[in-house]
């Protein structure tokens, strides 16, 4: 992006639409500017998550995330253009690997909830479906690569994996576990 923004309050979009990144104008009710802002909201919630307590690794790698979703963001808002990379993609399953290999095999279907972090964790994997779905719906109407939908995939699953990781995470040193839907076939088995 050549120009930098100088100006927050332009007024331009008091009609209804919002400029992209190329110059044309579409309307706030548009698909494309509902995927971005999906993104921007879910980028906003690691924002809120990163607050928290958590090992370095898992901060590492949500910052990074951070700037994958911006990447996503500024892609989505130029038609036809990328930013974001394959290997962004890949580095989410390498993520995911890592983190899902010392987790204990569910069971049961858990619960969003447990830590603070470990409950924003799944606020963020919603997020991410979210605007997943709406990457999607734009890819119905207008040629998208599929880089974006691949990485929001991917992005969804890994904060199901980091909100286990963090509810096991203590700053006390004790180790925590997920909250485990109390099922009747659970309980029958009981």
């Amino acid at each position: 992006m050549s120009n930098r923004l100088t100006q927050i309050a332009t007024r331009t979009g008091d009609g209804g639409t919002t400029g992209l990144g190329d110059n044309s104008r579409v309307s706030k009710n548009s698909l494309r500017v509902h995927a971005m802002g999906d993104v921007d909201e879910l980028n906003s919630h690691i924002g809120v998550l990163l607050c928290e307590a958590m090992p370095d690794g898992v901060r590492a790698v949500l910052v990074e995330v951070q700037h994958q979703l911006f990447n996503l963001g500024g892609e989505l808002s130029i038609p036809g253009f990328e930013l974001l990379k394959a290997e962004a993609v890949l580095a989410l399953d390498d993520a995911l690997e890592a983190y899902n290999l010392d987790l204990p095999r569910l069971q049961e279907f858990i619960l969003p909830a447990g830590t603070r972090a470990a409950a924003l964790a799944h606020v963020c994997r919603t997020v991410a479906r979210r605007a997943e779905r709406a990457v999607v719906a734009l890819g119905n109407e207008e040629a998208l690569k599929e880089t974006p939908r691949q990485y929001l995939n991917r992005l969804s699953d890994l904060m199901f994996v980091l909100a286990r990781v963090l509810n096991r995470h203590r700053t006390d040193g004790t180790v925590g576990d997920d909250v485990y839907w109390k099922s009747e076939r659970m309980a029958a088995k009981g």
